[in-house]
C-alpha cells in the first residue's frame, strides 16, 4: 500500500430520501414503542437495517405477519395499491416513508393511466421500487423493459397512446440507451415531464465518473441489494478500472490494491458515512505511505475528487443547476416528516 492516495467522491452516501425514511422509522419507535413493522427493508443497506432491528423494527414482506392494531411503515421504495388497500382494511397505524421522488413517479403513472395511455416502465424486475410502481395499476396494465433488447420485443395496444416512466435508481447511461430505443421504435411515445432518475443518483454517478478518471481503483460502499450502489460500481468499471462494492471494511481484500497508486472511495445513497470511515481506516491500516504536507511532517492524504466543489466562475453555474433541481422537486419535498395516512395519528 506504499505511496497510495485516497480520493473521496463528493457527493456520496445518504440522500435526503434515505435519511427521511430512516427518521420516520426511528420516530415511530420513539412515539409508539417497539415493535414497529416495516414493509420491506426501509432502505437497502444491511448496517442500517440491522441497527433499526436492534431498536425494535421488524422487517416483513407479507402483511400477514403484522398483528392487528400494529404500527406499519412503508419502505422508501414505495408499495403497491394492493398493499395499501390491505393495510387499510386491517386497520394498521400506517406511516409512508416512500421517497417523495418515487411518489412523483406514482403520481405520473396515475395521471397517464387516467389519460388512457399504456405505460412502459424502465427498471429491474423484482426490485421493490419497480414492484411498487407497477402495482399502482392492475396487473398487466404496465409493461417492463430492463434492456435495449427488451424494447424490440414489446407488444403495445396503440403506439400513439404510449408513455414511459423509470426506476429512480438506474444508471443514467443505461437508461439513456433504452430511452433512445423507445423513441426510435415509438416516435410518438410520451416522455416524462421531469426526468425520473433522481438527482441524488445522477449527482453520485457524475462524481464517480470524475473519480474514475483520477484513480486506478474505486471502492463503492454499499449492500449487494442496493440498486444505486450497484450502478455506481458499474459506472466506475465502465471507465476501464477495477471497481469493487463492499458492505463494510471486512469485505476489502488487500490484493485489490497491489500495483494501484490512487484509490477512489464512494458510497451508495443508502450507505452511512460511518462505513466509509471504517473503509478508509482499513486502507490506511495496511501501511499507506503518508504524503508530505506543508513541512509539518508526513500525513495521510485524503482529498475530494476534482470538480466536486466548483468555485469561481463555475460556482454560479453549479448553484443555478442545483437550484433548478431542487425547484423541480419542490412539489414532492414540501414535507420532510412522515405523513400519516387516513385515521393514523401524526408523529409530532
Amino acid at each position: 500500500m506504499n505511496g497510495k492516495t485516497i480520493i473521496l467522491a463528493n457527493p456520496r452516501g445518504f440522500c435526503a430520501g434515505v435519511d427521511r425514511a430512516i427518521s420516520i422509522v426511528e420516530r415511530a419507535l420513539e412515539e409508539f414503542g417497539a415493535p414497529v413493522y416495516v414493509r420491506h427493508e426501509v432502505v437497502h443497506n444491511k448496517f442500517v437495517v440491522d441497527n433499526l432491528r436492534e431498536k425494535g423494527a421488524v422487517f416483513i414482506e407479507d402483511l400477514a405477519e403484522v398483528p392487528p392494531g400494529a404500527t406499519l411503515v412503508y419502505s422508501a421504495h414505495g408499495v403497491s395499491k394492493a398493499v395499501q388497500q390491505e393495510a387499510a382494511e386491517r386497520g394498521f397505524r400506517v406511516f409512508d416513508a416512500t421517497c417523495p421522488l418515487v411518489t412523483k413517479v406514482h403520481k405520473e403513472v396515475a395521471r397517464l393511466d387516467a389519460q388512457d395511455c399504456e405505460i412502459i416502465m424502465i427498471g429491474h424486475k423484482g426490485h421493490a421500487e419497480v414492484e411498487g410502481t407497477m402495482g399502482q395499476l392492475a396487473p398487466g396494465k404496465m409493461l417492463l423493459v430492463e434492456t435495449v433488447g427488451d424494447v424490440a420485443k414489446l407488444e403495445v395496444r396503440n403506439p400513439d397512446k404510449l408513455a414511459y416512466v423509470s426506476q429512480t435508481t438506474l444508471s443514467v447511461d443505461e437508461t439513456k440507451d433504452i430511452i433512445a430505443a423507445l423513441n426510435a421504435r415509438f416516435p410518438n411515445i410520451r416522455n416524462p415531464h421531469k426526468e425520473d432518475i433522481c438527482y441524488a443518483t445522477t449527482n453520485r454517478q457524475t462524481a464517480v465518473k470524475e473519480l474514475a478518471e483520477q484513480c486506478d481503483i474505486v471502492i463503492v460502499v454499499g449492500s449487494p441489494n442496493s440498486s444505486n450502489s450497484n450502478r455506481l460500481r458499474e459506472v466506475a468499471a465502465s471507465r476501464g478500472i477495477d471497481a469493487y462494492m463492499v458492505d463494510n471494511a471486512s469485505y476489502l481484500q488487500r490484493t485489490w490494491f497491489e500495483g494501484k497508486s490512487k484509490v477512489g472511495v464512494t458510497a451508495g445513497a443508502s450507505a452511512p458515512e460511518v462505513l466509509v470511515r471504517e473503509v478508509l481506516a482499513a486502507i490506511r491500516g495496511w501501511g499507506m505511505k503518508p504524503c508530505a504536507k506543508g513541512g509539518r511532517g508526513r500525513k495521510h492524504r485524503v482529498r475530494p475528487a476534482q470538480g466536486a466543489a466548483p468555485r469561481g466562475r463555475n460556482q454560479t453555474r453549479f448553484v443555478q443547476t442545483l437550484t433548478q433541481a431542487l425547484t423541480q422537486a419542490s412539489d414532492v419535498w414540501a414535507t420532510q416528516m412522515p405523513r400519516p395516512l387516513q385515521n393514523s395519528p401524526k408523529i409530532p
